[in-house]
């Protein structure tokens, strides 16, 4: 029985994972307290998660129908994340695993997204590629063994992650934050092809398997800024739908592209921007163009969860991998070279204390 805690932005997580088993699955979200500022503030995400942690992992233990003493293991997300947030996260983490008795994992919190995959489909195929999209980070991932082999970056975001650039768009749009889910909902009224937004780095000579979405941010709202300066407003639902259609193409060429030139036949589309409809409807037809696998985790399980985090604690114990010291710590800046972080003070570099399972 592993109990997985996540709070590196502004949902609090627990969940309950036993052998690849979702037991229990419950999020508090300090979203709407957020809102008014059209962002996530740190001290208030940290403030929601002191006042969230306790009721959201005794609702997850009730909801398994188990003691803390029923508890074999405790894994926490280290990072990256926000410091204030993660902080809370660790600190509970540990007093929990202390209280038990039991062992603490230090688990990356984007490993955890591709482990929430294993919830609904089972065990990862070796290899497979992994595109991870969401609010902070886009990245096209090479995985074999989750937790026993480092993670091969093929590609990551040189500067706007996906879901940032629709937040940063659906704002420019007059559409409340958070923006990828108003910009899927908007774009439902519109016409993908009424503006011509550009494609990034998808040119001859251009990193096949990295991502750029600033220019495509600029470029929606110059588009915007000149409907103004006639004295007209833009079509929110024409804006919406041309933009997200310019990112699913991306993200989906680059993730087609990454499979062939791999010989790889299951790509895993994981993360918060994976719940949008465009990118799982494009994603589904591609694949099945190519002869690919497409694994998508449940809407449920896209966005920041415990759950995903216990499954990344299940795999570590299965896989006996060494537990984290006592005096782990949290990196807020982590790469995502192992499964396993368990980053200590003074250390200089989470990467020297990854996994040790290999």
């Amino acid at each position: 029985m592993v109990l997985g805690i996540e709070s590196s932005c502004d949902e609090t997580g627990a969940g309950i994972v036993r052998d690849g088993k979702l037991l229990a699955h419950v999020v508090a979200s300090s979203m709407d307290e957020h809102a008014r500022f059209g962002g996530v503030v740190p001290e208030i995400a940290a403030r929601a998660h002191l006042h969230a942690f306790t009721p959201v992992v005794r609702q997850a233990l009730g909801e398994a129908g188990l003691r803390l003493g029923q508890i074999d293991a405790v894994a926490v997300t280290t990072g990256p994340g926000l410091s204030g947030a993660l902080q809370v996260g660790l600190a509970g983490a540990k007093t929990l695993a202390y209280a038990a008795g039991v062992p603490l994992y230090g688990v990356h919190h984007l490993a955890g997204h591709v482990a929430a995959d294993t919830l609904e489909h089972g065990p990862l195929p070796d290899p497979c590629v992994v595109l991870i999209v969401s609010g902070g980070h886009t990245s096209l991932l090479l995985v074999r063994d989750l937790v026993r082999e480092p993670i091969l970056h093929l590609g990551d975001t040189l500067d706007d992650a996906a879901g940032e650039c629709f937040d940063k768009v659906a704002r420019i749009l007059g559409l409340p934050y958070p923006g990828g889910p108003a910009i899927d909902r908007a774009a439902r009224d519109g016409d993908p092809r009424a503006v011509a937004f550009p494609r990034p780095l998808t040119r001859p000579g251009d990193d096949p398997y990295a991502f750029s979405f600033s220019g495509l941010k600029t470029a929606a709202a110059r588009w915007a800024e000149q409907h103004r300066l006639r004295g007209a407003e833009p079509s929110v639902a024409d804006g919406a739908a041309a933009l997200q259609e310019a990112v699913a193409d991306v993200l989906t060429r680059k993730a087609l592209a990454a499979c062939r030139a791999y010989d790889v036949r299951t790509l895993v589309v994981v993360g918060g921007v994976a719940a949008n409809s465009r990118v799982r409807g494009l994603a589904e037809r591609r694949c099945a163009a190519a002869g690919v696998e497409l694994r998508v985790p449940p809407m449920t399980l896209c966005t920041d969860n415990g759950a995903m985090i216990a499954a990344v604690g299940d795999l570590l114990v299965r896989a006996e991998a060494e537990p984290a010291p006592l005096n782990v710590s949290i990196d807020p800046s982590a790469p995502l070279d192992h499964a396993s972080l368990t980053p200590v003070p003074g250390s200089g570099s989470s990467a020297q204390f990854a996994d040790r399972a290999a």
